[in-house]
């Protein structure tokens, strides 16, 4: 009796037996079957689950994203560029420090960039150093002048068109000379080291990070500290550049080699010289002309 009763024996349903022995021509459909076949008779019937979300450019993304690849925008559209401003914080930092800080025997390009450089960084550089050296020009002409009775301060905005036009030709300009002559002597010999436009460019904007703080020094009138912090900037900037672009030109003819490092070499100093001379040069002293007529009158016998 114990067993009859037993809650967790195994019951037959009288009634679901009843109806297949009644219809027994009845068929049966299985919840757990998802063979085949069901599959083509739902497609037989029409019904496709997947038939309202039927887009074209969902299906190219999807065999972007199946496939690992992305499709390259045109250089000519902002899509193109967006990514060399995709950059965290503190990658752009140490890439700052590094170029400050250059260690012998180190590539910046290896060992920063990592065959991602960015425009983020040489951007904001280069923008820093236009109105820093135009700010700090107006502020030191200020200091040289504010101790004399009729000087009267005027702003020159001038400086700042000046000092953009100067760096971002320095910047954006000889970097793109610089990697034509670079691809046309990879053409020549083989075995050269090859960089790409970007990553020049990249290389030439974070070289002008020293200059950022040499220039506020140079607001004090010092010469001996305003020549001190150029040479200081030069050597630093320098070595970033010559450590940089050595291993592409070390394989290459000597003259080569001599004409492309002394070329990066002077045009640096030439910038860091410039600079200096144009918008901290200590002013002439001005002499009144004796024949001017206010000097007559004093010379008038009375």
């Amino acid at each position: 009796m114990a067993a009859t009763n037993d809650p967790f024996q195994f019951q037959e349903f009288e009634e679901a037996a009843n109806l297949l022995e009644i219809h027994r021509d009845a068929t049966t459909i299985s919840i757990e079957d998802d063979g085949p076949e069901p599959q083509k008779q739902r497609n037989a019937a029409g019904f496709s689950p997947d038939a309202d979300n039927d887009d074209p450019h969902d299906a190219d993304d999807t065999a972007e994203l199946l496939s690992g690849q992305k499709k390259n925008a045109p250089f000519w559209t902002f899509e193109y560029y967006q990514k060399f401003f995709d950059i965290e914080t503190h990658h752009v930092t140490e890439r700052i420090f590094g170029s400050m800080m250059p260690w012998p025997g180190k590539n910046f390009i290896h060992v920063y960039l990592r065959r991602n450089p960015d425009l983020y960084g040489p951007f904001w550089i280069c923008i820093t150093f236009v109105f820093a050296i135009a700010i700090s020009g107006n502020i030191s002409n200020f200091l040289v002048h504010s101790g004399r009775p009729n000087y009267r301060y005027t702003p020159e905005f001038r400086k700042v068109t000046i000092a953009a036009t100067a760096i971002f030709s320095y910047a954006w300009l000889l970097p793109l000379a610089l990697w034509g002559l670079l691809l046309w002597r990879n053409n020549k010999v083989m075995s050269l080291v090859s960089y790409s436009f970007m990553e020049i460019v990249c290389v030439y904007g974070y070289s002008l990070s020293i200059y950022v703080p040499a220039v506020v020094l140079w607001i004090f009138p010092f010469e001996w500290l305003r020549w001190c912090s150029v040479v200081v900037a030069l050597c630093l900037s320098g070595s970033v550049l010559v450590m940089t672009f050595w291993p592409a030109v070390r394989d290459d003819h000597p003259k080569v080699i001599i004409a492309i490092m002394s070329g990066i070499v002077l045009l640096n100093v030439l910038l860091a010289i410039g600079c200096k001379t144009y918008f901290f040069s200590t002013p002439e002293e001005s002499h009144p002309d004796d024949s001017s007529p206010a000097n007559e009158a004093i010379k008038a016998p009375s």
